[in-house]
């Protein structure tokens, strides 16, 4: 079975909507204002990209990522590894012909059968919809979290409203640096 990783960057009230300038939310490009940058803090995102082996998004990621990271270098190990996209309204001609293989999953069920496949960690970006709807169906293993020293208030959430039982995370690995940034690794324990 396949690991399913959320990873986030997020303010410290659960907002991860827009972090890197993404038009239309009022705090827009939230993760380097008035942050210092320190390489070490972001550590996590390079070793991502070195262990995990697929990719999953939701729509609206995948229609703000493909038209940017394939011709990014920073994340040139995205572009090789397999894409999945889940969607309701996606067809094949809306993917993009240069970020390599991509595959439109319609349901949580699709995930829950790609989990189940032969291969290393499933990576999720961004999709904070996708995301609530993947932890309330119990098929996240795994938050890499990069929390930043921010109140942002209104935006898009990381976590769930739903009612439902308390989910427990073993906190795996976690460090702070100078700049006020936070990181943490957690499994969810089943």
């Amino acid at each position: 079975m396949r690991t399913l990783i959320s990873t986030a960057f997020i303010s410290l009230d659960g907002v991860v909507e827009a972090p890197g300038g993404e038009p239309g939310y009022r705090n827009s490009g939230w993760t380097f204002k008035d942050i210092e940058f320190l390489p070490e803090a972001f550590e996590l995102k390079g070793r991502e990209q070195q262990e995990a082996t697929a990719m999953l998004l939701g729509r609206t990621s995948y229609e703000a990522f493909s038209p940017v990271w394939p011709d990014m270098a920073d994340f040139a190990d995205y572009k090789v590894m397999p894409k999945y996209v889940v969607s309701t309204t996606l067809t094949e001609d809306d993917l993009v012909t240069n970020w390599g293989e991509t595959t439109i999953l319609r349901s949580l069920d699709d995930v829950a059968a790609l989990k189940e496949t032969e291969g290393g960690p499933i990576i999720v970006h961004g999709s904070a919809g996708l995301n609530r709807d993947l932890s309330d169906a119990g098929l996240i293993d795994r938050y890499h979290l990069l929390v930043f020293p921010l109140l942002l208030g209104a935006g898009k959430r990381l976590f769930s409203t739903t009612d439902k039982d308390a989910q427990k995370l073993k906190l795996v690995e976690s460090a702070a640096y100078p700049n006020g940034i936070q990181k943490q690794v957690f499994d969810v324990v089943r």
